[in-house]
C-alpha cells in the first residue's frame, strides 16, 4: 500500500509540476492565467483548511486565486449577488462555494447560481 501511496504522490507533483511549467509559460507570452475565486461562509475549521488548501495550491502553481470571506450572518441575496458578479467577471475562471453553508441559506441556490463555465469541483450530496 505504502508504494502505490508514494507512486500517486510522485504522479501528482509531476501532474503540479507540468502545470506550472505551462502557467509560467502562459505568464511570459502574455496570456491569460487562470483564476480562481473561493468563497467561505463561516469559521468551520475543515472548510477553512479545504479552501485554503486550494488556494495555497493555486499560488504554487502560478493560478490567481482570490479568497473572499464572509461571516455567518451573510444574507442569502448577498451572497447570490457576488456570485453573480463573479459568474460576470470575465477574469475569473472558477468559482469555488465552500459548503456547508448556514441553514438560512439554500446550497440547491447556491450551486445552480454558479454559471456551469465557471464550476470548480463541487461534489454535491442529494439536495
Amino acid at each position: 500500500m505504502h508504494d502505490a501511496i508514494t507512486g500517486w504522490k510522485k504522479t501528482a507533483k509531476a501532474i503540479l509540476n507540468t502545470v506550472k511549467i505551462d502557467v509560467a509559460q502562459r505568464a511570459a507570452t502574455g496570456k491569460k492565467i487562470p483564476h480562481l475565486a473561493a468563497i467561505l461562509v463561516g469559521t468551520n475549521g475543515a472548510s477553512q483548511t479545504y479552501v485554503n488548501s486550494k488556494v495555497k495550491a493555486c499560488n504554487e502553481i502560478g493560478f490567481i486565486s482570490t479568497l473572499i470571506e464572509y461571516e455567518e450572518e451573510i444574507s442569502e441575496m448577498k451572497l447570490l449577488d457576488k456570485i453573480q458578479e463573479l459568474n460576470e467577471d470575465m477574469s475569473v475562471d472558477g468559482i469555488l462555494v465552500q459548503l456547508p453553508l448556514p441553514a438560512h441559506i439554500s446550497e440547491r441556490k447556491v450551486i445552480e447560481a454558479i454559471a456551469p463555465a465557471r464550476m470548480w469541483m463541487v461534489f454535491i450530496p442529494k439536495i
